[in-house]
């Protein structure tokens, strides 16, 4: 018998002929809404393996329900929807896709972080809304990206993306990273700091760490009274790794001139979040890999996992804790 594979989103038929050889294959029939809860545990009960998505919660009581349960594909660089702790005590492997959104994951921090500085959204809102009554001398004036100083928090593959594309606007670079990078340092010029000396000395701070216990809430009241009052911080890690409510303070007191988010601590978004109601927030539906070449490409590290797995063979980017 050909073993069985879950499928928490539906995915392109071409990404999935290869998969059919191989396997029984089930699949949740919605692109946009999560599989239910009691359907997941329902599916995983005799599943040996499982394609998951960054928004599918893989806690101990799914496990539990997934007696069968081999191998789970993370459609994400980022695990920490899934125990992976939990997932290895039962020998259940579990694989990710680095590598292959670093490149487009930059671009948009990058254009996050520019449209942020200039309040693009706020703009286009006011012309769309007929609220665009006549050229101002400081009408719509954001902040200067060209020759600003960045601060990168979490110098990986990312990181150093955005670093590169960061000195073709003559931007000071500072980092704070878990291990010092000399070679990153000699090559680009950038500066390893403190994380309170990147705070204090940055006008753009992006947020680039991976979520884990040690980081979250990393970002806090205290970090955040650190920063320059006309400091802009950018998140596009994880939502956790800043304080929500001390975010939403400091922006609301301009304590920092403004904020950009591609991710929040529960996605979506409610609409009724605090942070929705300030203007100096601009906001995204963590869209960091959302180009249609990266998502195929991780699509693809997702099947070659569940190919090897199904020939016997080791899947590949294996997470390791």
């Amino acid at each position: 018998m050909k073993p069985t594979v879950y499928i928490c989103r539906e995915m392109p038929e071409e990404m999935i002929a290869p998969l059919r050889v191989h396997y029984e294959v089930r699949m949740w029939q919605s692109t946009s809404e999560a599989v239910p809860r009691d359907v997941l545990l329902k599916e995983v009960a005799d599943a040996d393996a499982l394609w998951t998505v960054i928004s599918d919660q893989i806690d101990e009581e799914v496990l539990n329900a997934a007696p069968k349960l081999q191998l789970i594909v993370n459609m994400a660089v980022g695990y920490n929807n899934i125990d992976v702790k939990a997932a290895s005590a039962r020998n259940i492997m579990v694989s990710n896709t680095p590598d292959v959104l670093t490149e487009t994951t930059a671009d948009l921090a990058f254009a996050l972080l520019m449209a942020t500085a200039r309040d693009l959204i706020g703009a286009e809102n006011t012309l769309r809304e007929g609220r665009w009554t006549s050229w101002e001398p400081l009408g719509f004036t954001g902040t200067d990206v060209y020759g600003a100083t960045l601060g990168i928090v979490g110098m990986g593959r990312i990181g150093e993306a955005v670093m590169r594309r960061a000195k073709g606007f003559n931007m000071d670079v500072l980092y704070h990273n878990r291990n010092r990078k000399s070679e990153i340092e000699d090559m680009y010029g950038s500066r390893y700091v403190a994380l309170p000396d990147l705070l204090a000395s940055s006008d753009f701070v992006l947020i680039l760490v991976p979520y884990s216990e040690e980081t979250r809430g990393m970002i806090g009241a205290e970090q955040l009274s650190q920063m320059k009052e006309t400091g802009v911080l950018i998140n596009v890690a994880r939502g956790g790794i800043v304080d929500e409510e001390a975010l939403f303070d400091a922006l609301r007191t301009k304590k920092i001139h403004a904020a950009g988010l591609d991710v929040f601590e529960t996605e979506p978004v409610p609409l009724d979040h605090p942070l929705l109601t300030l203007p100096n927030l601009t906001v995204l539906p963590h869209i960091g890999s959302a180009t249609v070449k990266t998502r195929k490409a991780m699509m693809k590290l997702n099947v070659d996992a569940l190919l090897a797995f199904a020939l016997g063979e080791e899947p590949n980017h294996q997470v390791r804790i």
